[in-house]
């Protein structure tokens, strides 16, 4: 099955066809099965979207391909199931304004993203005076390996994550990632030697590595299906803030050469936050119910969404157990003729997102403005993160109304023409006199670009192009891939610098993203407003 062609019959009476073709597949009507959901009051009938919380109608004897919703109260299923037969069920719904409370518990969740942005970005403002501090000022290697330790933890980190959260729970592996993270800024505060502090980013790194995949999970498994898109947004939004709050953290600098010290210690204070907040953080349900503790699992959904949806939710999650046939996808399986092509896609996106220079900028804008002449270097840089943050939450609001593929494009091309700007401003001696100017000006339209596609987009496409059977292994493997290429760059862009000089380097940047562009407009789908049933079909048919 390589597209669909879905009628979709409206409350209106008029009738929308609608042709759906993805990639290069061929353009094939799909025979679709049609499950209706009537209303005792109404006779409509409209779009029904699947909760979004594993509980997901895929293959099995209900087989499931394109599905309907009414707006009204109690709701009756009428199935065609693949024998033929036709199967009624009753979909219990809510009655009146949900009684439950998620956002609290989103909001503790959010501060591993906090952290996760905090430890990327509080190396720029300090890296200097701790350079001086430790005797490394001359060793732009070791200076290297003190950016980099921390992306080789967050690698390891992202590969466990998943692993960690299905076996102890989400709740109790965000109380265990606790733990690396609070010791690792302890140790890079207090160290008095260049190895204790490779020991601390080493610990902090694992703990960003663990919520880089931990934060998104909780929160769209806890989330209710109405405002899931929305705070699906908010895991990036948080991390810009702790990169913006790392920067801001750098101001007493010129003042206070030994605050390096301070900005890293404030670290353990979201830590221990952290693991108190989520002692008391329900857990996920679809967890709950996974492991067969369906009365905790009710308790959870009482607590997140109200008593009124309990029955809903588990009648969805049960429904959702009686999914796909298809045994759980091993590590191979992601390189097979059926998952490669979007396997690839997922991977490819992030080492795109990462060569293109952004953590670059992260780490080392401080340094960039200081070389260009701008007398308040940090203030600057935390321009940077103020920017940021303003460029995804304008995102956020784009995202379903511009689509993902069209963001991406733009991000792309706009951080193609600032890197140029900014390679031209080091180079053109005829802008020496507003070099400074355009380091800035470059380095904040950069960063704005980036916010607006290449940053939020990839983690959001690896939830809807991955089908489920391999959604978290195909996730693991692009975030390897996300954090591999953030440690080579953070490692090695200083001595680069030093080698080529920064106008080449950035000339290099500015080629990359070209290439994404391209490599976007031909092998990246369209997901908006295509249900992951649809997605899965036309990407990754059934063999």
């Amino acid at each position: 099955m390589q597209a669909s062609n879905a009628v979709i019959k409206g409350s209106l009476g008029c009738d929308l066809q609608r042709n759906r073709s993805f990639g290069q597949f061929n353009k094939r009507s799909l025979s679709v099965k049609t499950l209706y959901l009537r209303d005792s009051t109404s006779s409509s009938v409209s779009r029904f979207s699947s909760l979004h919380m594993g509980a997901e109608f895929s293959s099995g004897r209900g087989k499931v391909e394109t599905m309907f919703r009414s707006s009204a109260k109690p709701r009756f299923v009428k199935v065609q199931a693949s024998g033929g037969d036709i199967e009624d069920l009753v979909v219990p719904t809510p009655q009146g304004k949900s009684s439950g409370t998620v956002l609290p518990y989103v909001g503790v969740a959010c501060l591993g993203a906090i952290l996760f942005g905090y430890h990327l970005g509080v190396v720029n403002g300090a890296l200097e005076y701790l350079a001086k501090d430790l005797g490394i000022v001359e060793n732009t290697v070791l200076q290297g390996w003190i950016v980099s330790t921390l992306l080789a933890g967050a690698t390891v980190g992202s590969f466990t994550g998943g692993t960690l959260a299905d076996k102890f729970g989400r709740t109790r592996t965000f109380q265990l990632d606790a733990v690396p993270l609070a010791v690792g800024a302890f140790l890079c505060a207090t160290a008095q030697s260049v190895q204790t502090m490779i020991i601390g980013r080493l610990l902090a790194g694992i703990g960003i590595g663990i919520s880089s995949a931990l934060v998104p999970l909780y929160i769209s498994e806890i989330s209710p299906t109405e405002i899931r898109g929305a705070l699906g947004s908010v895991n990036q939004l948080f991390i810009c803030i702790g990169i913006l709050a790392a920067l801001v953290a750098g101001l007493p600098l010129a003042g206070n050469p030994l605050w390096w010290r301070t900005m890293f210690g404030v670290a353990v204070v979201p830590s221990i936050l952290l693991a108190l907040g989520m002692a008391f953080a329900p857990e996920s349900p679809r967890w709950l119910f996974q492991q067969g503790r369906t009365s905790e699992a009710e308790t959870a959904i009482k607590t997140l969404w109200g008593k009124e949806r309990v029955a809903e939710v588990m009648h969805e999650l049960r429904a959702g157990s009686q999914g796909s046939t298809e045994p759980e996808a091993g590590w191979l399986d992601l390189f097979s003729s059926r998952y490669w092509k979007v396997v690839s896609v997922g991977a490819a996106l992030f080492l795109f997102q990462q060569l293109a220079g952004i953590n670059a900028v992260v780490y080392y804008s401080t340094s960039v403005f200081r070389s260009a002449g701008i007398a308040s270097d940090v203030a600057a840089s935390a321009l940077v993160g103020a920017s940021n943050v303003f460029g995804t939450t304008v995102a956020s609001s784009l995202m379903d109304k511009q689509g993902r593929k069209s963001l991406l494009m733009i991000s792309f091309s706009g951080m193609a023409a600032s890197m140029l700007l900014l390679s031209l401003s080091f180079t053109w001696k005829v802008l020496a006199p507003y070099s400074g100017t355009l380091a800035v000006l470059g380095t904040v339209l950069y960063v704005l670009s980036f916010s607006l596609g290449a940053g939020p987009v990839p983690a959001l496409l690896l939830s809807e192009i991955f089908p489920s059977r391999i959604r978290a292994k195909a996730v693991a493997l692009s975030l390897g891939m996300h954090w591999v290429s953030n440690f080579v760059i953070g490692l090695y862009f200083l001595s680069v610098v030093t080698k080529f000089g920064i106008s080449k380097v950035y000339l290099g940047f500015s080629t990359v993203c070209i290439l994404a562009v391209m490599y976007i407009a031909a092998k990246v789908v369209e997901t908006k407003g295509r249900s992951l049933e649809e997605i899965e079909r036309a990407l990754c048919p059934a063999s």
